[in-house]
């Protein structure tokens, strides 16, 4: 098994999903992670992807692994 890293639309399809699940606004997930609102727009509509560091703050918010957000399992074939 390996990961494959999803692209910008479906990593921000994930953090959409994650924070409306938790009926947050984009303002509260920015304060959160320490980023801008604008920034987690980018993120949400595929314009942008976190740089390593807020992934793994992202994560920690919504208590996932890094994994389930912005890779995807992978088996290869022998």
């Amino acid at each position: 098994m390996g990961y494959k890293t999803l692209d910008a639309v479906q990593i921000g399809s994930k953090i959409r999903s994650l924070r409306e699940g938790r009926q947050e606004t984009m303002q509260d997930l920015s304060k959160a992670i320490g980023t801008s609102e604008s920034a987690v727009g980018m993120y949400e509509n595929g314009q942008r992807v976190p740089r390593d560091e807020i992934k793994i703050r992202i994560a920690e918010h919504f208590t996932v692994p890094v994994e389930s957000i912005f890779f995807q399992q992978v088996q290869h074939e022998s």
